[in-house]
């Protein structure tokens, strides 16, 4: 069979682990790069036995050389506590991860996929978005260390694919959860299953009616792979996500129902630049990569629950 080299940067991470799992049972040679910034062993300790699986600790800030065939570039703190605890590094992070990463790939005539972000699209005024819309992005907010950083990635990567003739694609992630989410990330979905868990109050920022559209992470790497095995003629962007849109009471009754949680709800204000609503238009995803989301909400809660119940003991 034909083994192919892949590097997943930002390997240890919620998406990057379940890629690399999913890239050996192809049987694939996986090098899994990360610095721990977000990441975390225990992602994928259960992957260090496998010959063909390599984890290296390393920040895609400084170059990095190595001989591979492919290159997924997830690198960088995807949550906004995190994102937002140290600014300058999480621009710097997408901005020099991806030229790094990308004179990689100029060098090894490698194939290399740019995980990018609905963020880019900012506090959209167009509804769902298309990944021709150019997005309502605030250049000087807090979050925009994060949003600006993946906009620049995405200039990087065409310009590169112009200019050098790299083989790119790219990706934007809407709201994705599931096992091996970091319990303290801030993100909702973790939030609300880790509050309902431990029985305290359910945190609601705004009124609740701000919407979100969730995806199972299964359904995230499958298109992922399915894009990087696209013909180079396409590069993307191309939209994954689930456009099934719920809000956030939806979501916090959904989990208090899946936990048998008693929390109460509680209602604080709604953080600068947040996103009124966010849901993917996939017709390109469904066109190029014949690909839709398969899990619903409810099946994927479960099993996500299910991760943090075991974590959380």
């Amino acid at each position: 069979m034909n083994r192919k080299k892949i590097l997943v940067t930002g390997g240890a991470g919620f998406i990057g682990s379940h890629l690399c799992e999913r890239l050996l049972k192809e049987g694939n040679e996986v090098l899994c790069l990360d610095n721990y910034f977000t990441g975390s062993k225990e992602n994928i300790i259960h992957l260090l036995d496998n010959p063909y699986f390599e984890l290296i600790r390393h920040d895609v800030v400084h170059p990095f050389h190595v001989d591979v065939d492919e290159i997924y570039n997830l690198a960088c703190p995807a949550s906004p506590v995190h994102y937002q605890y140290n600014a300058i590094k999480t621009i710097k992070t997408s901005v020099m991860g991806a030229i790094n990463m990308l004179g990689l790939a100029k060098r090894l005539k490698a194939k290399i996929l740019q995980a990018s972000t609905s963020e880019v699209y900012g506090d959209p005024n167009v509804h769902p978005q298309p990944e021709s819309y150019w997005g309502n992005v605030n250049p000087i907010g807090i979050r925009s260390c994060y949003d600006e950083g993946k906009r620049c990635a995405e200039t990087l990567f065409m310009d590169y694919h112009r200019q050098n003739g790299v083989r790119v694609k790219i990706v934007r992630i809407f709201n994705t959860y599931g096992p091996n989410m970091n319990p303290h990330d801030g993100r909702v979905v973790s939030n609300f299953i880790v509050q309902a868990l431990k029985g305290e109050d359910i945190t609601i920022y705004g009124d609740g009616t701000q919407t979100r559209s969730f995806q199972y992470v299964d359904d995230m790497v499958e298109a992922m792979i399915r894009m990087m095995a696209t013909d180079d003629s396409f590069v993307g962007p191309v939209n994954t996500g689930n456009p099934g849109e719920f809000t956030m009471l939806e979501l916090a009754n959904l989990v208090l129902e899946l936990t048998g949680s008693k929390s109460k709800l509680i209602f604080k204000s709604l953080p600068s630049d947040d996103p009124k609503q966010r849901k993917p238009d996939i017709s390109l995803a469904k066109e190029k990569l014949n690909w839709e989301p398969k899990i619903e909400l409810r099946e994927g809660l479960i099993k996500t629950i299910d991760y943090f119940d075991k974590k959380l003991k």
